[in-house]
């Protein structure tokens, strides 16, 4: 009998605790914005803008100081690669510079005066790159093109040098390229920056929205001295879990839908890779959703105002961006950053969401990202708990104090 009239106040403070935290919710304009607005136009807007993926001819000017056979060999084959058109020769940098400051160009190419004389030289030469960086598209065509010619053009400078010193065909082969080499690109043939970009983005999407909004409701409380974390004084210690369970329900019943929205609806929508299988995804979202509520719960608690939420937000998307792999290969990071990107969610969800709807993977190979998923929960989980109870112990002491002093 005692066990079930336990179990029915459990239900009815956890009920209690959960409308409150909806009622927070949709009292509050700004979180409202963030949820609902940024998380339905945020995955629209990325997929609007790198739509395309694939820039094809973009327009470059080129600086040839040196004037030499080397240099022009260059910008022919730069001229014959997908990527760029060489729109322009230019005289100097300033002509190169006002082109680009017109937009009629989107990226410059520089050969120094002494460009030839090094290869001549057998001495290292450099050329300088600029690109136009209000988009990504022009900076990876830019760099992609050049350094797919420069390892062409090298390649045959070491073949004239071999030969040059006596080196047979078949020796000269050997000595450049010992072992023949093709690249395969199952998951992304055509380099499509949507391809390997937008579903770790849709991903972070979904925690940074959640972490903005968590936070933002902390820092109105304390500015309006409230608790962050309410629990009746009936409760007790025993009813930490209920808070945090009953205030992550209500963001949990929220963010279902928009996993949802994220993760199934906007791929089909904008085409994107959907090699996986829709219920691998949701077993996904089960993982990373409760992940990114303790995880906010947890660093929401060092918001004091509500505008310190923003500036976090914005210090904080582009390194998860950094750190899901998707810039740089993430068995290439040093020790702390691996460690560092644990801290985060969307690190295992992003490489996980990744490796289902692009390269098809069922969840035994996406294994180790929901375990690092569900221990960030637990670990995430515990500290929200401790965070409850310090919150509320310190409550407790102010009102003891206040009794006291009116007493």
């Amino acid at each position: 009998m005692k066990r079930l009239k336990y179990i029915r106040q459990w239900l009815s403070d956890w009920n209690a605790i959960f409308i409150n935290e909806l009622r927070m919710i949709f009292s509050d304009s700004g979180v409202l914005i963030i949820f609902f607005l940024a998380g339905f136009v945020y995955p629209v807007l990325y997929n609007l803008i790198y739509g395309e993926g694939v820039l094809n001819g973009m327009p470059v000017a080129v600086v040839d100081r040196s004037g030499g056979t080397g240099s022009r060999r260059f910008i022919r084959e730069m001229d014959a690669t997908r990527e760029l058109d060489v729109a322009y020769r230019c005289t100097d940098m300033a002509e190169a510079e006002g082109l680009f400051m017109e937009r009629k160009v989107n990226g410059i190419v520089m050969f120094p005066e002494d460009y030839d004389d090094r290869l001549a030289a057998m001495e290292p030469a450099v050329i300088s790159t600029y690109a136009d960086m209000s988009s990504f598209l022009y900076y990876k065509n830019l760099t992609m093109a050049t350094g797919n010619v420069m390892i062409s053009e090298m390649h045959d400078i070491q073949e004239k040098r071999f030969s040059a010193a006596g080196y047979g065909d078949r020796q000269t082969d050997q000595a450049v390229k010992p072992i023949k080499t093709e690249a395969v690109i199952p998951y992304n043939g055509t380099f499509s920056y949507t391809l390997f970009f937008i579903p770790a983005v849709l991903m972070i999407i979904l925690q940074q929205t959640m972490f903005f909004g968590v936070s933002m409701l902390a820092g109105t409380m304390r500015e309006q001295n409230h608790s962050f974390a309410l629990m009746p004084d009936r409760l007790k210690g025993r009813g930490i879990n209920r808070t945090v369970l009953g205030r992550g329900t209500a963001y949990w019943l929220i963010y279902i839908i928009m996993g949802i929205y994220t993760a199934v609806l906007i791929p089909r929508l904008f085409h994107l890779p959907q090699n996986g299988n829709p219920g691998d995804i949701f077993i996904l979202l089960l993982a990373y959703i409760p992940a990114c509520i303790v995880f906010s719960f947890t660093f929401s608690t060092f918001i004091r105002r509500r505008e310190t939420a923003f500036v976090i937000f914005l210090f904080i998307t582009p390194i998860c961006l950094f750190l899901t792999g998707c810039s740089w290969p993430a068995s290439n990071f040093p020790l702390f950053w691996k460690l560092f990107s644990c801290i985060f969610p969307s690190t295992f969800a992003s490489r996980a969401f990744v490796n289902i709807s692009s390269a098809g993977a069922d969840l035994a190979m996406a294994g180790p990202q929901i375990r690092g998923l569900a221990a960030q929960t637990a670990v995430y989980y515990f500290l929200s708990c401790t965070a409850v109870y310090l919150e509320n112990r310190k409550l407790k002491n102010w009102k003891l104090k206040n009794r006291k002093r009116n007493g």
